[in-house]
């Protein structure tokens, strides 16, 4: 009888905590959320002050009804904004049919999401995971199928992700210092063709590289280096690995950043933009490596599930019917020029809505003081901005967001 109080009453305490206080202020459940975050979860993460509880497009409400425009769309995820109608409809229908099942069967949306991808790609047959890191992974586990060797070549300011295979591409060392011995990557400089070549030798499985390199600071390359990549991998007979995780689904105006270059990889690593903000990861392979994996070899329970499937299918058919791509190459283009007018910045550079903005003032800093104003940015370090506004992103958000900048930057 006193376990059975016991329990009830810690059922009790569960549910109050979970459930909003009515009574409160926005600020004050707030301050009650962080409070029960710092208990609660493990403090991996460096969060801004704020509670978000609502969505719309490239605004977002916290709990006291105060809107921000979004630049920083859940980090390139939310590339149809937040909360798309064809999204939500696609998500709602699905889970009242079937949320989940498992790979051990068959599927119809896994399978027409794999025909759309391969569509849009050009590439051969598709594995589906759950995140980017995950398509990392996957990536490198079937270059090493593929080709029996072991060695990575990465770029100097990469990001891949933070699982132990990942990590060991991903090159800022504070995140690989504390796991060591990891299975590391050459470092190179990114985009210089000739480093690159003297890197890569016979004991190379894969070249992994970033379109666009996003948490690295928004560093485009120049027009033929990802086109020299692809040789000095064919010379090797090393696969050619582009990160699309954050470059993917029209950010840099185009669906692929790969379409830059006119370059095919031997494997496309995706995820964020692809399923509307549902996690979702997946690599996309050449027919020339389709057969490496056997049965087996990799999988993934909750890989391309009927619920997060519908999701991205109606993430996919949005971009289409809204012309999200064009409109990516057009906002991004009003955004560089704008800031390159209004703002004194280092360097204004980026492909489509994907921007960065290096400043000779503290960018932490400006984050703190942006979002004080109603406007969320993010810091990839000390000097540059990283701007991956939702691709429905207006002019007139884009307007608001420069004047903030430059109020912020004439305030001493």
């Amino acid at each position: 009888m006193k376990a059975e109080t016991e329990t009830k009453s810690r059922e009790g305490t569960d549910e109050m905590a979970q459930t909003p206080n009515l009574d409160l202020s926005g600020s004050e459940r707030a301050a009650l959320i962080f409070e029960r975050e710092k208990a609660a979860v493990v403090q991996t993460y460096t969060r801004q002050p704020i509670f978000l509880v609502r969505g719309s497009g490239a605004r977002v409400w916290d709990a006291s009804g105060r809107e921000y425009i979004d630049f920083v769309a859940g980090i390139a995820v939310n590339n149809v904004g937040h909360c798309h109608p064809a999204v939500v409809g696609a998500i709602a229908r699905q889970a009242k049919e079937l949320i989940h099942t498992s790979n051990l069967y068959y599927t119809e949306n896994q399978v027409s999401l794999a025909e759309e991808l391969k569509a849009l790609t050009g590439m051969d047959r598709a594995f589906f995971c759950n995140s980017g890191a995950e398509s990392i992974e996957a990536a490198l586990k079937l270059a090493r199928r593929a080709t029996g060797r072991s060695e990575i070549v990465a770029a100097v300011h990469s990001f891949h992700g933070r699982t132990l295979g990942s990590l060991g591409a991903t090159y800022k060392a504070v995140y690989r210092e504390p796991f060591r011995p990891l299975q590391e990557a050459k470092f190179v400089p990114f985009d210089d063709p000739e480093a690159l070549a003297a890197a890569v030798s016979k004991e190379t499985s894969a070249v992994v590289l970033e379109p666009v390199q996003g948490e690295g600071g928004v560093n485009v390359p120049s027009p033929g280096y990802l086109r020299a990549a692809r040789e000095v991998c064919d010379d090797a007979g090393a696969l050619l690995i582009l990160d699309e995780v954050q470059t993917g689904f029209g950010r840099t105006g185009t669906w692929f950043g790969k379409e830059h270059s006119g370059v095919m990889p031997d494997v496309m690593a995706l995820a964020k933009g692809i399923a509307g903000g549902l996690p979702m990861g997946a690599i996309l392979v050449a027919q020339s490596v389709s057969d490496v994996f056997q049965r087996g070899d990799h999988g993934s329970t909750f890989g391309g599930g009927p619920l997060v499937s519908a999701a991205a299918l109606a993430s996919i058919g949005a971009i289409k019917d809204e012309r999200l791509v064009e409109r990516s190459e057009e906002m991004g283009a009003y955004l560089r020029a704008r800031l390159a007018e209004e703002i004194d910045a280092i360097d204004v550079r980026g492909l489509g809505l994907m921007v960065g903005v290096e400043l000779v003032a503290s960018c932490p800093e400006i984050v703190n003081r942006a979002r004080e104003r109603g406007v969320l940015l993010n810091a990839t370090s000390d000097h540059v901005l990283r701007m991956v506004p939702p691709l429905v992103v207006g002019k007139e958000e884009i307007d608001r967001v420069v004047k903030v900048l430059g109020e912020i930057q004439r305030e001493p």
